[in-house]
């Protein structure tokens, strides 16, 4: 077997000390929101452009990328979308969720009106790719293209923007609505921009690191 041209790492090194670049990250990081109240100003196509770079930076099992972002700022396009997740949406509450996991919504005030779906000015859809364009196998789907889509979430914050992740069940209607291919399968729908100047969020904590990590030494 030819084995596959390598080249020198070029690592990225931090202006600050490792431990002090990493806690300046979670500063930054833990202002990240789920936001559903935005601003319709725009957001340039170039800043999506490059978030969407940034999520394709992800690893990914045998490099195979099975990943697609369509970034939809078409004023109808976005209505069609809303139109369909909405729809979606009002069978979930109204059918599907069990009595538990309405509960569990309740304190985040959700309900089937997603309208920020059309004031966002960009809906980012993330797709999962069940084979490569070319017909090839991928492998570790899920996983990878979940690490992809939190890579790009971390860089919309980065930038500035804006994000909600949400997940219509079931989405296969995003790539009916979109004309996307049979083997793209609809992971994600991430509106994107500035949140508006009044937008609140709930109040809520994270876990602290006693119970989200076991260090072995």
């Amino acid at each position: 077997m030819t084995e596959h041209p390598r080249e020198p790492l070029v690592p990225y090194t931090p202006a600050q000390p490792p431990e002090q670049a990493a806690e300046a990250f979670y500063q930054t990081l833990r202002r990240r929101r789920t936001v559903r109240m935005f601003s319709d100003r725009p957001v340039s196509r170039a800043t999506i452009e490059w978030v969407i770079r940034a999520g394709g930076t992800a690893p990914s099992g045998a490099n195979k990328q099975p990943w697609r972002f369509v970034a939809v700022s078409d004023p109808a396009m976005k209505h069609k979308i809303r139109v369909a997740a909405e729809a979606e949406e009002r069978e979930f509450y109204e059918r599907r969720a069990s009595e538990r996991w309405l509960a569990d919504l309740a304190p985040f005030g959700t309900n089937p009106d997603k309208s920020f779906l059309e004031v966002a000015p960009w809906l980012v859809v993330v797709f999962a790719l069940r084979q490569t364009d070319d017909g090839g196998q991928v492998y570790y789907l899920n996983e990878s293209v979940g690490i992809a889509t939190g890579m790009l979430l971390t860089a919309a914050h980065m930038a500035g923007l804006a994000t909600v992740t949400h997940t219509p069940s079931p989405m296969k209607f995003l790539g009916e609505v979109l004309g996307r291919p049979e083997h793209e399968r609809a992971f994600m729908l991430i509106p994107m921009g500035h949140p508006a100047d009044d937008a609140t969020v709930p109040k809520i904590t994270k876990k602290p690191l006693e119970d989200i990590a076991v260090f072995v030494e």
